[in-house]
């Protein structure tokens, strides 16, 4: 299970022009040469850079180098523009494997027509979408129930439409408690929940456990939800304050995620203030033409691939082939050549039915730099 953190959804887009010079701008070409001697350094000693996940196997990955050095990551710009009136046309593709555990205990669900699976007649924004990864634990029980009900709960909500955010609250609520209730479900069984609720342009993000969501934006990786570790700083105030303890990474000494459905094994009973929090952290965007595809993967794939690599992968994989289920096989493939240790469950979900266009370098993009003589020099012009 996997450790990260949230991105900002706001992407500054690297200037390739020559303005003017300022003590604030030489600030920032310092911060930069810092940052940058901070990841040689890294590297030199062995240490991943401080926003790449450490990998156990990395033969394969030669296959990004190149893309990476093409995409956006260095400021390059692509030919389309947010546009106002931009509908999603949803098309996913799924890929589960056991990995080198005795048991599976990954459950998903992809719902590219939301008003046609539903069959009803409710009234929500079309077209609509409905997507989750659920890592169970202590058995696969927990994950089926909640994957088998969590949308009812949502649509069945009386907030929903209207308060989405507030229906997918009191749906995480009802699915944790119906789990306390229903006998047939061991009180060990537990699962962590991801699920991506789309309708028309608008996408939310609900997240309790350490799957993870990333957004692919012309090749940009953006997270979308945090991994909920007990060794996050958040997390452990929280678990601390209703007095958990975390020992060796695990909540109580017992589980490696800070939130949960199910385990009430550990929460006791319904009502008490628990360490273990089934409280999802919720994320909305607004889809825009840049907005290319989305991830859902659980933490077998993020423990050995940075989220980054993965959306640079799948953006290369959709302009061969644009098919999002051998992406999400890819993922998988690449994950147990890395030495996963997890089961591995992956989603790919499409904004478009075209494939990601190709990211084109600006003719008039040149790239400067400035060296450490000429920094110093420029320095003490500006302080005299």
């Amino acid at each position: 299970m996997t450790q990260g953190t949230s991105a900002s959804l706001q992407i500054e887009r690297l200037d390739g022009g020559c303005g003017s010079t300022s003590k604030g701008s030489v600030s920032n070409m310092e911060d930069e040469k810092d940052e940058n001697l901070d990841h040689m350094n890294q590297l030199s000693t062995g240490k991943p850079p401080r926003n790449i996940k450490m990998v156990r196997h990395c033969s394969s990955s030669a296959f990004f180098t190149d893309f990476e050095s093409e995409s956006g990551i260095l400021g390059l710009v692509s030919p389309s523009t947010e546009n106002s009136a931009f509908l999603p046309i949803f098309r996913s593709g799924s890929w589960s494997e056991k990995g080198p555990k005795q048991y599976m205990e990954d459950e998903h669900i992809c719902v590219d027509n939301l008003h046609k699976h539903l069959a009803t007649l409710a009234e929500f924004p079309s077209p609509g979408a409905f997507y989750g990864v659920f890592d169970g634990h202590g058995g696969i029980d927990a994950a089926s129930f909640t994957r088998e009900n969590i949308l009812k709960f949502i649509v069945e909500d009386t907030q929903f439409p209207s308060g989405t955010k507030r229906a997918i609250k009191c749906a995480f609520v009802k699915a944790d408690h119906a789990l306390a209730n229903t006998k047939s479900i061991d009180s060990s069984s537990g699962t962590t929940a991801l699920m991506a609720l789309i309708l028309g342009r608008t996408m939310l993000i609900a997240n309790v456990g350490d799957s993870r969501a990333v957004l692919g934006k012309r090749g940009r990786a953006i997270e979308l939800s945090k991994d909920h570790k007990p060794n996050c700083s958040s997390e452990r105030q929280r678990i601390e304050r209703l007095g958990g303890v975390i020992y060796d990474g695990y909540l109580n000494g017992q589980l490696s995620v800070a939130r949960a459905l199910g385990d009430w094994h550990i929460k006791g009973s319904k009502g008490s203030n628990s360490p273990l929090s089934s409280e999802p952290e919720l994320e909305e965007i607004n889809l825009t033409e840049e907005d290319e595809f989305l991830i859902l993967g659980c933490d077998g794939l993020w423990d050995v691939m940075s989220s980054q690599c993965a959306v640079t992968m799948v953006r290369k994989e959709l302009m061969m082939h644009n098919d999002p289920q051998r992406c999400s096989k890819s993922l998988v493939t690449e994950a147990l050549q890395r030495n996963t240790c997890d089961n591995l469950t992956v989603l790919v979900i499409c904004f478009s039915p075209d494939p990601p266009p190709k990211i084109e370098i600006p003719k008039n993009h040149r790239r400067r730099s400035i060296s450490a003589e000429g920094l110093d020099r420029l320095k003490g012009i500006l302080n005299n």
